[in-house]
């Protein structure tokens, strides 16, 4: 938003206007010279003034921030006593707008306007000017009802706890989406803006708006989406019931991890209370009678999705396994549910980094840094009986939900809460479903649902599935590299490189983690690995050839929500990567592909090199 740091912005064109060197200066001195000298120096005092209102106005929104961040984190009592801070606030807010405003004021008029359209000369005036007029509307229009939805909503969970907080949050959604709605215009308005001038404070200038514009919008539309779904899917209408799944990831499905652990919870008023816990031995032979098309019958019907609990989220598509949960326990029970939800160790580990440990019966605390290892790997070495380490898995899951719901009651941790919540969407660790059509489309909106977009564009989406039965996917290594080529009529070239690495250790490991459920017709040792491998395009690409370690290999053609899909069959000895290289004729498109990160144990290494336009 300014230029911090710099001596300003004409300081800088001092610096380049004596030497009068280069081509571009030697063009654009004549043009300068035909400025009036009136003009010429209205431009260049104003310049510095509105340099010195955005410095002033960017003060203000830093100081605001502090104060934000430490009115959020008060206590009760700084709460109930909190309406100087409400004022300070409010205080910072207006002086950052009235500086931003006068930024705006002093780069606008005629001087500015004509000097901003000359040739050459023009473009970093043009540039201050969309600087200035940014900073105007985002401390005029974007951060107002953001800021001051904070207090009230800190309030609430002070006062009258998180059903309250809950109830403002819903109340502000008309206010978030018009900051939403303004945040992403700047946004637009400022990426028109001349990346490169021939004054290089001025182009800083742009890509330090530009950066935190893509920061911040994100965030109002995510705030906009929340305001209309948290409050109802956290019962404010009405008491709500979720089945929330475990995934152990150390068992590859599509949307994470084989289901495990699971519960079944309640939400009324905000208030979130377990209802029952189970693991899978209990829903093992339980069917759903659901109907997810004739594109999922095909590409998954041979391994009974809907039959067999092992296979239900084999699909990176969510809302499928969301169906088939709920639907299940409908069977199971004949109790209807609303939605479901899926979790991971991994996403134990940050919302537990933000509430502090939890204790489980026998005295095993569960950290943000041991709840991977000890639920994933450990446990299968502690405990040889099935039974018990089921137990176990509840055990963890109990313990683990009974912080949360002690840190949900706890304002002073809902900070944390909320950025740990964060943390665990970017990584793609937490996936809902609805069952009310209209909050899932919300869901879907965020980026929550966990849903394969069947939208047109480049696509790249790498997804394993365990096909041996085996927990060896603790040790699994993943990297993409997605390579663009040479556009023709027909398409442009794409190759993609996908390796694959078992680093399960040659001895040491539990039988139950290595055992083969597969029965292999050939021969395997302990800690070898089986893998179902397939790779999503994007929507109108054809594979015109495939290679494995060197050698041509054909692969599964499917589709899967208007994607194509191809699959292998692959077996991953111990201590060994595999190389699988697609080529592929994707859809002309100068953009880079959206890429389907399917959470694991170790995160996947993706590479997309750089996308040269095909031209007209």
């Amino acid at each position: 938003m300014t230029f911090r740091g710099r001596p300003g912005l004409f300081r800088d064109a001092r610096r380049l206007l004596p030497s009068g060197r280069g081509p571009l200066l030697r063009k654009a001195l004549p043009v300068a010279a035909a400025l009036p000298p009136v003009a010429a120096a209205w431009i260049g005092v104003t310049g510095w003034l509105a340099h010195s209102e955005l410095r002033a106005a960017q003060d203000d929104l830093n100081a605001l921030r502090t104060a934000v961040t430490a009115a959020a984190a008060s206590g009760p009592a700084a709460a109930s006593a909190g309406a100087p801070a409400e004022s300070d606030q409010e205080r910072l807010l207006r002086s950052a707008a009235a500086h931003a405003a006068r930024a705006h004021d002093l780069t606008t008029g005629p001087a500015w306007y004509t000097a901003a359209a000359l040739p050459l000369v023009g473009g970093p005036l043009e540039t201050v000017r969309g600087i200035a007029q940014a900073s105007d509307r985002l401390a005029g229009d974007v951060l107002p009802p953001l800021l001051r939805a904070v207090p009230r909503l800190t309030a609430g969970a002070h006062t009258g706890g998180v059903p309250r907080a809950l109830t403002e949050l819903g109340g502000q959604a008309p206010a978030f989406d018009r900051a939403a709605r303004a945040a992403d215009e700047v946004r637009s308005a400022v990426r028109r803006l001349d990346r490169s001038t021939w004054l290089p404070a001025a182009d800083r200038g742009r890509a330090q708006l530009a950066d935190q514009l893509d920061r911040l919008v994100p965030r109002t539309r995510d705030a906009a989406v929340a305001a209309r779904w948290v409050p109802s899917m956290l019962g404010t209408q009405g008491p709500r019931r979720y089945f929330l799944s475990f995934q152990n990831t150390a068992e590859a499905r599509g949307t994470g991890g084989l289901p495990g652990a699971f519960a079944v919870v309640r939400a009324d008023r905000g208030r979130l209370t377990f209802e029952r816990f189970g693991n899978n031995t209990e829903l093992e032979g339980v069917g759903a009678d659901v109907d997810l098309g004739d594109e999922f019958e095909a590409q998954y019907g041979n391994n009974g999705p809907a039959a067999v609990w092992a296979n239900s989220n084999m699909s990176p598509h969510f809302p499928y396994a969301g169906r088939i949960w709920t639907e299940a326990w409908r069977t199971h029970t004949g109790q209807g549910l609303d939605g479901a939800i899926a979790i991971d160790p991994g996403t134990l580990g940050l919302l537990l980094r933000a509430t502090g440990p939890a204790r489980m019966p026998d005295g095993t605390e569960l950290t943000a840094d041991n709840t991977v290892d000890l639920t994933e790997r450990a446990s299968y070495a502690t405990f040889t009986d099935v039974a018990q380490r089921k137990a176990f898995f509840v055990e963890a899951a109990r313990a683990a939900a009974a912080r949360m719901m002690t840190a949900f009651d706890d304002p002073s941790l809902l900070p944390a809460l909320l950025s740990a919540v964060q943390d665990v969407q970017r990584e793609g660790r937490m996936q809902l479903w609805s069952a009310h059509p209209a909050e899932q489309r919300l869901l879907e909106t965020a980026g929550l649902a966990g849903a394969l977009p069947d939208t047109p564009g480049p696509f790249a989406g790498l997804v394993v599935n365990n096909a041996a039965g085996t927990k060896l996917d603790y040790y699994l290594d993943r990297s993409l590299v997605w390579s663009p080529g040479a556009c023709t009529d027909t398409g442009r070239a794409v190759t993609v490189t996908v390796t694959l690495a078992n680093r399960a250790p040659v001895s040491g490991l539990p039988h139950y983690v290595t055992q083969r459920v597969d029965h292999p017709p050939y021969p395997t040792r302990a800690g070898d690995n089986r893998l179902l491998v397939s790779y999503y395009a994007g929507i109108g690409a054809t594979l015109t050839g495939a290679t494995l370690d060197g050698r041509k290999v054909a692969l599964i053609p499917g589709a899967e929500r208007g994607h194509p899909v191809y699959t292998l069959d692959l077996e991953l000895p111990r201590q060994s990567s595999r190389t699988l290289v697609l080529h592929l004729r994707e859809p002309r498109a100068d953009h880079p592909p959206t890429l389907l990160r399917q959470a694991l144990v170790t995160p996947m290494r993706a590479t997309v090199r750089p996308t040269e336009p095909c031209g007209s």
